[in-house]
């Protein structure tokens, strides 16, 4: 193999080093079928440099004696020269020969998972994730294979940003049906998440000249930190049994509201109708707007779900949903009804932040919707998830007795209440992490500090089978006690 320098001319004698080991890495591509066989050389030829092993000033062999050691003709060598010198790979010298260019700076390779966990959990009670192994897989894929049979090549281009139309007519009647809202489909925007439709509404009413928005306290730390990223700062508005209290907010002076209603989180209470209204009655005194996240609306255990609040004055409730507690968080697929009056503004800037959403996935959701997979998979939802409720408050009953479990059985999680014989919180929370049980408190998801020694939990449970609630409370349980035995 050739031997080259490692430093580029400067007038005086080359020094020379066998980097035959550089050109080793070339034997796999010079060995590549003759049509893609130029291409893969210099694919090649970039990955030695990009990953160092061809460091910058390293003299390359001519290209004839790394034709002559590849057994490649001169011309597909002098090809990949002249690309990776117009690429900035390499440079020529004339009369000096072909180095490594100093241009190039190698990138970190490792991909790394940014997903929400939490590492080293034996169980994880933490709220908001949905049984991933509940996903229809069969039923999802055949509705894929019919989707992309009978999708126009058409609805392959960029598409209305509001969605397809026929995705946004069967959420409309879906809506309609299922969540008493007034759902008109031209009004109606697929976006990914609530968390874009969050999103898009702050950006709109930044665009209106509003700077602050009320939240729920305790109520999702979400909400901030969407409507941060469109320049909007938010108002903490507590709580009380009935819902949001009208007082505080007619006195914070806000024009825009972030409410739950239907099943508010973390509490777990239902608006009251009196709450309702009351808060129907400040956004048309007010010209205000009402954002109703129905983020587990269609989960609901003892009874039929309280309607949307947005059924009752669609022109100054924002209605927003998704499946991403009913499917899978990772579809990305959500939707966002608003007044008429924000429409256009709304639809402008999604075409700006994303052009719209994947033609393809919203195809299959429509067929799955349309042919009543989404129907019957609420169903089988509702059946896991009223079962796994029931197995975590029998657990909490066993294990930690006095344990006051609020807010209505609906949903993906309850809010428990410890006695006060196993605070203070912080110690309990550290005994829990100490046996890799992760614990999420309710002081996270609000501004409100307990100022007794009791516990208060938001206990997640879609994602657990029973036997694993029971066996996380147990350990739960068992942490408590071995500690307490050693502070004894």
């Amino acid at each position: 193999m050739t031997s080259s320098g490692t430093n580029p001319p400067s007038g005086g004698a080359q020094q020379s080093t066998s980097v035959s080991a550089a050109w080793e890495l070339l034997l796999p591509a010079a060995a590549a079928p003759a049509r893609g066989r130029g291409r893969a050389l210099q694919e090649a030829l970039r990955e030695a440099i990009r990953s160092g092993r061809l460091v910058p000033g390293t003299r390359l062999p001519s290209s004839r004696e790394l034709a002559a050691d590849l057994r490649v003709s001169r011309g597909l060598v002098t090809e990949a020269y002249e690309q990776l010198t117009a690429e900035g790979y390499v440079r020529s010298d004339r009369g000096a020969g072909t180095w490594v260019s100093g241009a190039v700076r190698g990138a970190a390779r490792e991909a790394h998972d940014l997903a929400p966990r939490a590492p080293g959990a034996s169980v994880d009670f933490r709220p908001g994730t949905p049984d991933l192994s509940l996903f229809p897989r069969s039923a999802w894929a055949a509705a894929h294979r019919a989707a992309l049979g009978r999708l126009p090549h058409s609805s392959l281009g960029y598409p209305d940003p509001r969605g397809l139309p026929e995705l946004r007519e069967a959420l409309a009647s879906l809506l309609a049906r299922r969540r008493g809202v007034v759902a008109d489909p031209e009004r109606l925007v697929v976006c990914s998440g609530v968390a874009q439709a969050t999103t898009l509404l702050g950006f709109v009413l930044h665009g209106r000249g509003l700077r602050t928005v009320g939240v729920e306290d305790p109520g999702s730390p979400e909400h901030a930190l969407l409507f941060a990223s469109a320049g909007l700062t938010t108002v903490s508005l507590p709580l009380d049994e009935e819902g949001l209290a009208p007082a505080a907010l007619t006195h914070s002076g806000v024009n825009a509201v972030v409410t739950t209603p239907a099943h508010q989180f973390p509490t777990g209470i239902v608006y009251s109708a009196t709450r309702r209204r009351a808060l129907l009655d400040w956004a048309r005194a007010t010209d205000g707007l009402i954002v109703e996240d129905d983020y587990d609306g269609d989960f609901r255990y003892d009874r039929t779900p309280v309607g949307a609040l947005q059924g009752l004055d669609p022109e100054h409730v924002a209605y927003t949903g998704s499946v991403s507690k009913s499917l899978a968080p990772g579809l990305r697929l959500g939707w966002l009804l608003a007044p008429a009056t924000m429409t256009d503004e709304i639809v402008t800037r999604k075409r700006t932040m994303d052009l719209g959403n994947p033609a393809v996935d919203q195809a299959v959701l429509a067929d799955f919707v349309t042919r009543g997979g989404y129907d019957r998979q609420l169903r089988r939802c509702q059946r896991a998830y009223r079962e796994r409720r029931d197995a975590l408050t029998a657990a909490l009953a066993k294990h930690f007795p006095g344990t006051e479990v609020s807010g209505i059985a609906a949903g993906l999680h309850i809010i428990a209440r410890l006695p006060e014989r196993y605070g203070p919180e912080p110690v309990f929370l550290q005994r829990a992490a100490g046996r890799g049980i992760a614990l999420r408190p309710l002081s996270d998801c609000g501004t409100t500090r307990a100022t007794d020694r009791t516990v208060n939990l938001v206990l997640g449970y879609a994602h657990l089978a029973p036997p694993d609630i029971a066996r996380g409370v147990r350990l739960l349980a068992q942490a408590q006690g071995d500690n307490r035995r050693t502070e004894l």
